[in-house]
């Protein structure tokens, strides 16, 4: 009866090890809409953006198809570790926080953060001085919301949104002083769509680490170690035969 007993878990530990390794030719990317230029969708409805294109890229020189679910961030984890899609391609930071929960691919792209402004704002550098009782807008949940709410939290007001859109909209309205987020998703919702009417207040921000990262990466279940090292190893490719670089400077412009 042992014998029998030790013979089957060790089937099934067989089994759970194999499903752990498969072959996906069919993968599941969790993505939070619109982030332009780094995911959202064109008039006619097309779902697109660097992180879009790449992703695509990727899974054809894996010979797979790829599906984009959309999430807000909020439940973007959650959905993951609840198996929803097979991982998150969503301008993620790689952290040591998130490597708690998350399996990272490689980099794939370090874009800097920055806070942006009405143009006539008084505001010209960022520190604590000059944000004191002011009104900070973040997206909710996200290493911005993180390090603003941690290094001003207690001299400004952090308003929290779900979407970038409805930060700008509140910006616009005059409801908040400034809104903190990707650089190149306030430049091409800011300055490029209502150009001289904003303006980045004081440097780029890629520091600390602890919460700005090593960049974005591909975010798996811990298990799948075996998908992850295959993206790894497609996006490897993709930067060695110019693929990455056309895709990159489609978004934004040569380096």
């Amino acid at each position: 009866m042992k014998k029998l007993l030790t013979i089957t878990i060790l089937g099934m530990a067989l089994a759970a090890g194999s499903a752990q390794a498969r072959d996906y030719d069919h993968v599941r990317f969790g993505v939070d809409v619109p982030y332009e230029p780094m995911e959202y969708r064109t008039a006619d409805g097309e779902l697109t953006g660097f992180d879009i294109e790449l992703g695509n890229a990727l899974c054809a020189e894996m010979d797979i198809t790829c599906e984009w679910i959309e999430q807000e961030w909020d439940g973007i984890v959650p959905g993951l570790l609840a198996r929803n899609y097979d991982a998150i391609m969503s301008s993620m930071t790689i952290n040591d926080e998130r490597r708690q929960t998350l399996l990272f691919s490689d980099p794939y792209i370090t874009i800097p953060g920055a806070w942006f402004a009405a143009a006539g704002s008084e505001l010209e550098e960022i520190n604590e001085e000059a944000l004191s009782g002011k009104s900070i807008g973040v997206q909710r949940g996200t290493t911005y919301d993180n390090y603003a709410t941690d290094t001003f939290g207690d001299l400004a007001t952090i308003n929290r949104y779900s979407t970038a859109d409805d930060m700008v909209l509140d910006l616009d309205a005059q409801r908040l002083d400034l809104v903190f987020l990707e650089f190149v998703v306030g430049k091409t919702t800011l300055l490029d769509n209502d150009e001289g009417s904003y303006k980045v207040v004081g440097e780029m921000v890629t520091e600390p680490e602890e919460y700005f990262g090593e960049g974005f990466g591909i975010a798996f279940r811990q298990r799948d170690e075996a998908l992850a090292e295959r993206f790894n190893e497609a996006l490897a490719t993709l930067k060695e035969d110019g693929t990455y670089d056309e895709i990159y400077e489609k978004y934004f412009g040569e380096e």
